[in-house]
Order: C-alpha cells, then sequence, then structure tokens
C-alpha cells in the first residue's frame, strides 16, 4: 500500500519538477505573457495561445510535445499541431487570412509606401549580418534576421526551411515582438521625430477604382514571383486571400478565409509556437541571443521606416507624417495603429490610419520578399 502511495506520488507533476526545475520560469514566463494579454490587452489573439501553450508543455509528465513514437506510441497533442509549423503549412493559411480582410488601396493610391515598406526591412538585413558576426550559420543568420519584418508566419516558414533547430525560439520573439508593437514602437518614433512633425496632417487619398484592386494581387504574384520563385508560396496566398475579398464573386470564401478559417489556424498556431518553449530547448544562451537580435532587428526596422518617410516629408515640402514610416513592419493593422494613436496624442483631429496602411500593407508584401531573397541565397539548391 505504502509503494503504490510513493509510485502514485512519483506519477505526479509536483514531484517532476524535480528533474525539471527551470520549466518553473518558463510557466511564470507563460503567467506574465497571460497577464498581459488578459490585463493589459496586449494583442490577446496571439499572445493567450502562445503563452497558453508555454503553459501546457512546461507541465512536467505531461508530454504534450511528445513526438511521435511509432505503432501504439501516439505523440502528444501539441506535436501534431506543430507538424503544421514545422511542415510550412500554416504560415501561408495565415497570409491568404491577411489577404482577404486587407484592403490594399492605400497602397494602390499611394505608391510611395512601398518605398516606405522596404526601409522597413532593413531590419532584417541588418540583423543578419549581427548574426553572422554572433557565429550563428548563414541560414541561421537569415531566419533570425526576419524576425524583424515583425512577421510571424513569415518568421515561422522561413525558419523551417532554413534553421528548423531555431524554430521554436524564433518564432516565440516574432510573434512575442508582433504582440508588444505598441510599447516598442512609440518611444523610438517619438525620439526620431519632433512635435511639429507628428503634428502633420496628410491630404486625403484618392479613391481607388476596382479594377485597379483586382489587377493589383494578380500583377504582384506575377512580377515577385517570377522574380523570386521562392516567396510564391507566401505571396500567392497572401493576394489570393486578397482576390477572394475584390473579385465580388467569392464572399463566402472571403467570409472563411478571414474569420473562420484564419481563427482555427491561429489557435493551433499560437499553441503550437508557444509549446516548442520547452525550459530545456529554450533557456539556452542561444535563445538569449536570438530575442536579443529580434528586438534590435525590430527596433531598426521601425526606425528606418521612420528615417526613410522624414527624408520623404522634406521632398514633398512638409506633406508626410514621418510617423507612417513606423508602420512598414509588417504587423498588420497593429503597427498602422500605434501611427495613428501616435499622432493623434500631439494633434487629436490628425487622422494617419488610412495613410499608414499603405505602408503597413506593403510591409507585409516586403516581408515575403525578404524570406524569398533569403530562400534563394540560402535555401536548398
Amino acid at each position: 500500500m505504502v509503494q503504490t502511495i510513493i509510485d502514485f506520488l512519483k506519477s505526479t507533476g509536483f514531484y517532476g519538477f524535480r528533474d525539471a526545475p527551470l520549466n518553473v520560469i518558463m510557466i511564470l514566463v507563460s503567467f506574465l505573457l497571460l497577464y498581459l494579454a488578459i490585463k493589459k490587452g496586449f494583442e490577446p489573439l496571439l499572445l493567450i495561445p502562445i503563452a497558453f501553450g508555454m503553459f501546457l508543455t512546461n507541465l512536467p509528465l505531461a508530454g504534450m510535445m511528445t513526438p511521435h513514437g511509432g505503432h501504439g506510441q501516439p505523440g502528444g497533442l501539441l506535436w501534431y499541431f506543430f507538424q503544421g509549423d514545422e511542415l510550412g503549412i500554416f504560415p501561408p493559411i495565415i497570409f491568404m487570412g491577411v489577404g482577404a480582410m486587407t484592403d490594399f488601396g492605400p497602397l494602390i493610391a499611394n505608391p510611395r509606401a512601398l518605398l516606405l515598406g522596404a526601409a522597413a526591412q532593413f531590419g532584417i538585413f541588418t540583423t543578419f549580418i549581427g548574426a553572422i558576426l554572433l557565429d550563428f550559420t548563414g541560414q541561421q543568420a537569415a531566419a533570425i534576421g526576419i524576425i524583424g519584418g515583425a512577421d510571424g508566419p513569415t518568421a515561422i516558414f522561413l525558419a523551417s526551411r532554413l534553421a528548423p533547430e531555431l524554430l521554436g525560439a524564433i518564432a516565440v520573439a516574432a510573434y512575442s515582438y508582433m504582440a508588444l508593437v505598441p510599447i516598442i514602437q512609440p518611444p523610438i518614433m517619438k525620439a526620431l521625430t519632433t512635435k511639429e512633425e507628428r503634428m502633420i496632417k496628410m491630404d486625403q487619398l484618392r479613391n481607388v477604382s476596382k479594377t485597379e484592386k483586382i489587377l493589383f494581387p494578380i500583377m504582384v504574384t506575377l512580377v515577385v514571383s517570377l522574380m523570386l520563385p521562392p516567396a510564391a508560396t507566401l505571396i500567392g496566398m497572401l493576394m489570393l486571400g486578397n482576390l477572394f475579398k475584390e473579385s465580388g464573386h467569392t464572399g463566402r470564401l472571403s467570409d472563411v478565409a478571414q474569420n473562420a478559417l484564419i481563427n482555427i489556424v491561429t489557435i493551433l498556431l499560437g499553441l503550437s509556437v508557444g509549446a516548442t518553449a520547452e525550459a530545456s530547448a529554450f533557456l539556452r544562451w542561444e535563445t538569449i541571443k536570438i530575442i536579443v537580435l529580434g528586438v534590435i532587428a525590430f527596433g531598426v526596422g521601425t526606425a528606418a521606416g521612420v528615417l526613410l518617410a522624414k527624408v520623404m516629408n522634406k521632398l514633398s515640402g512638409g506633406k508626410i507624417n514621418p510617423l507612417i514610416g513606423s508602420a512598414g513592419v509588417s504587423a498588420v493593422p497593429m503597427a498602422a495603429r500605434v501611427s495613428q494613436t501616435v499622432g493623434q496624442k500631439e494633434n487629436p483631429s490628425n487622422f494617419l490610419l488610412m495613410h499608414a496602411m499603405g505602408p503597413n500593407v506593403a510591409g507585409v508584401i516586403g516581408s515575403a520578399v525578404a524570406a524569398g531573397v533569403m530562400l534563394s541565397l540560402f535555401g536548398p539548391k
């Protein structure tokens, strides 16, 4: 009887902490992320599933990420979800949903926004060099650098192909920084702009025709895919979703892509991304370097977008608010909302959201193009 009780106690997670004490740290981190998501409202749609996945995977003996072991030895639930990340299935589906939710009208109306989207990708290539200097391989450095695009699906897609051994750390870093856009970006924006610049009101954008909106996704897919074939998966799914939205004949498909489908995949992807943050694999010096490089990438990308917008403002005679440059990162529509919020704090009558959406959606395209460049340079030949 006594031995039975002892065996039972040894089968509990409480006893399991003896062999995995670092799991306590990761569970506390997950609780912090849940607090930020629920109490502070920091992108709960992303942070809650990520944080809970992190919580579940660090419960001792629960086996949530145990790999499939063959006949009669099923894997853990979250390990099966993770296959959608590892095989590169979930990111393109997310891109299709984003495309169905996105209005490219502000970008079509103001093509100069493409330059701001491109400038914000500067953080990717800067951090790539930094990762090389920290002794990461070329493939690993390329996967780490993409964090600077603030695009979680792209980061997962690229890491799964170039550096699968770093997928967990890269995914958690990318999604964490996406969720923390409202905290990270404003100080950088304010430090690089004057009060007068932040108060600039921009002219109303021109109306974009239906024909332009239909031709845009087709032509972007054609041009980008011919230039960078590895980018075709992400760009193609993004533009397919947008074509569902703009064609006027596929309302049901557009509705599914931008609601039910993307919500389901977000849950599965968020849980599985969080589940990669097991203490034994996550609490390493290599992971810390990735986290630091990620925030540098994101900061440099934000700064590059703002600085180019300042130059464009000078060239336009003071007609462009530099705050919209920060929206060139790919976090849609979070980064555009941050531009709007910071601008309205200086001038309550200022409405920058639609102007910021141009660089913001350009950033989505830019991050996919950057991923295509990295795959072309470092992917399997």
